[in-house]
């Protein structure tokens, strides 16, 4: 029983060391990923609204493989080459997006795709970072119970309460219950931060998503001959809160 008992106490002792081991792995590469993803969206919108050509704008979207806003316009434009090609090829090279061929609606469709990927790969993890908030807790109170059980049987078999027989008990105890809240602590504030800083970026691409369509639905023309023009920039400030 002793041994059973023991045997519990350790494997919670390494399943939260593992679980705040990978929290702070994820942490850290969700840092890095929302960061750049924050910076490089800065950087695009800069150079989208100074550029003002999607021709010229589109080559240069590699520049900027973090950004969303940057896979945004790419699947936007992709999607708008493809309506074009279409059209050439059913009305003579007429070089417009129209609305027979459903132009708007699968650029905008396109448009919502993009932003929906965008946001699932930059919510990726943070659940495990949910989870571990909550559970590691819970997990290190079993910890807990386990380390005062082990106490109480100790003190059966001794027919003593001294220091030197309840000490190692609840040393366990009181342990896995610190393990528990050190792999919890850390994983609730970064999934609240992370969260905070995905629904910022989520705002701005939905912010962008509306003006990149309102610029296609003001040009008709997508030819690379006459290529669209940006009109009436409205700039955002990505990752302000």
């Amino acid at each position: 029983m002793e041994m059973f008992l023991s045997i519990i106490v350790k494997g919670v002792f390494a399943g939260l060391v593992a679980f705040s081991a990978v929290s702070w792995a994820i942490i850290v590469y969700k840092h890095l990923q929302i960061s750049k993803a924050t910076k490089e969206s800065v950087t695009f919108l800069d150079f989208f609204w100074k550029t003002q050509r999607f021709n010229i704008i589109a080559p240069q979207t590699s520049n900027f493989s973090n950004s969303p806003l940057a896979v945004i316009f790419g699947e936007a434009y992709g999607e708008m080459q493809k309506l074009l090609l279409a059209d050439n090829a059913k009305k003579g090279n007429s070089g417009e997006l129209t609305a027979d061929l459903g132009g708007i609606e699968n650029v905008s469709r396109a448009i919502r795709k993009a932003i929906n990927s965008e946001i699932t790969k930059l919510e990726k993890l943070t659940t495990f970072l949910a989870t571990v908030g909550s559970t590691s807790p819970f997990i290190g109170l079993l910890g807990t119970v386990v380390g005062i059980l082990v106490t109480f049987k100790a003190i059966g078999e001794s027919g003593s309460a001294s220091l030197a027989v309840v000490a190692p008990g609840i040393s366990e105890a009181l342990i896995a219950t610190a393990i528990g809240l050190v792999a919890a602590i850390p994983a609730v504030m970064a999934y609240n931060y992370f969260n905070n800083k995905i629904k910022v970026l989520a705002h701005e691409m939905d912010s962008f998503g509306t003006e990149l369509l309102n610029i296609v639905q003001r040009n008709t023309s997508i030819n690379p001959v006459n290529p669209v023009a940006v009109e009436e920039p409205v700039k955002h400030a990505v990752g302000e809160n």
